[in-house]
């Protein structure tokens, strides 16, 4: 080992180095004007080697003293690099870098040319506590390399945009898809309700005067418009119409598979009958009439109910 400087004074220092120089230092990445030089050629050495070894602390602490100084922003530790890394920051069980800032930026990072920042996880690659936003940024300075026309935008080359709790809301834009796979049943769209404290999942719904809806009342009903969507194991894979009303709204399911309150004791229920209203205040029953059921059709039965009242699968196609 060379020379040892150490003191025991928590303010003093153990080596103090200065440089006073008035001529701005060539911002090319090299060594210019330094308060503290170190320089190894030995494979996996260190240049400049800082540790700290109590509870609280740093190895290596850079003060700037603010922006503008001598002509350019001042830096409190730089890192530069033709070919390797700028700075290297590892650990083993706590976070390689944390940065905070009180009104800038935590982290700024920029390429002229390449990607502004790569990260890479075996689980997430990053985590966000907030807004995550997107600008479009600027064109390539290398005029060889062509402007991207995907600038500005959210690229998944090989996955899934996952969506654990929360909206995909685009006031302003147009979503274009080529393949749409949706996990739940039906197409609804949302009433404004006229009786909310009867209208709960399974309901048979009819229009009533002003175009609100309520639970049918009566047999071969052509008011009706539908079935309350999310009773059973049936959920709405699509909602329309989605805003706040004047009372309470509810999905009606317009189309696809729904749980249905039906009434059997008028006739029993076969897979594939049709159903329309009946007098059973929100329940469906078999149409037996074709005459009478023509405009007032539900839709088909996917399962059979013999007699009594109950919730059944049913295939809502109004007509």
């Amino acid at each position: 080992m060379g020379q040892v400087f150490e003191t025991n004074d928590p303010n003093d220092n153990a080596v103090f180095a200065r440089n006073d120089g008035t001529t701005a230092a060539p911002n090319d990445g090299g060594v210019h004007a330094t308060g503290v030089f170190g320089l190894t050629v030995s494979p996996g050495a260190a240049g400049v080697f800082g540790a700290n070894n109590s509870v609280k602390g740093v190895g290596v602490h850079g003060n700037g003293p603010g922006p503008n100084i001598k002509g350019g922003d001042s830096v409190g530790v730089g890192g530069f690099s033709d070919a390797g890394f700028g700075v290297l920051a590892q650990s083993n069980a706590g976070s390689g870098i944390v940065a905070t800032s009180g009104k800038g930026h935590g982290v700024d990072a920029f390429s002229d040319n390449d990607i502004g920042i790569f990260s890479q996880g075996a689980t997430f690659s990053g985590v966000f506590n907030g807004a995550f936003v997107v600008n479009k940024g600027p064109n390539p300075k290398d005029t060889s390399i062509a402007p991207s026309n995907i600038n500005g935008s959210i690229v998944v080359n090989d996955g899934n945009l996952f969506l654990n709790n929360g909206h995909l809301i685009a006031p302003k834009s147009t979503i274009t898809c080529f393949d749409v796979s949706l996990s739940n049943a039906d197409c609804a769209e949302e009433f404004e309700l006229t009786h909310p404290d009867l209208s709960e999942p399974g309901t048979v719904m009819s229009l009533d005067g002003e175009g609100a809806l309520r639970p049918s009342q009566s047999a071969y009903d052509k008011r009706v418009a539908g079935v309350i969507s999310g009773a059973g194991e049936y959920r709405p894979g699509i909602v329309l119409d989605r805003k706040p009303g004047r009372g309470l709204r509810a999905p009606v399911a317009l189309m696809g598979k729904v749980y249905c309150k039906v009434d059997a004791d008028y006739a029993s229920i076969q897979v594939g009958d049709l159903l329309t209203t009946s007098s059973t205040a929100g329940h469906a029953m078999k149409a037996a009439d074709p005459f009478l059921a023509f405009g007032a059709v539900i839709g088909k039965a996917l399962r059979p109910l013999l007699a009594g009242r109950g919730l059944i699968p049913v295939l809502v196609a109004l007509q």
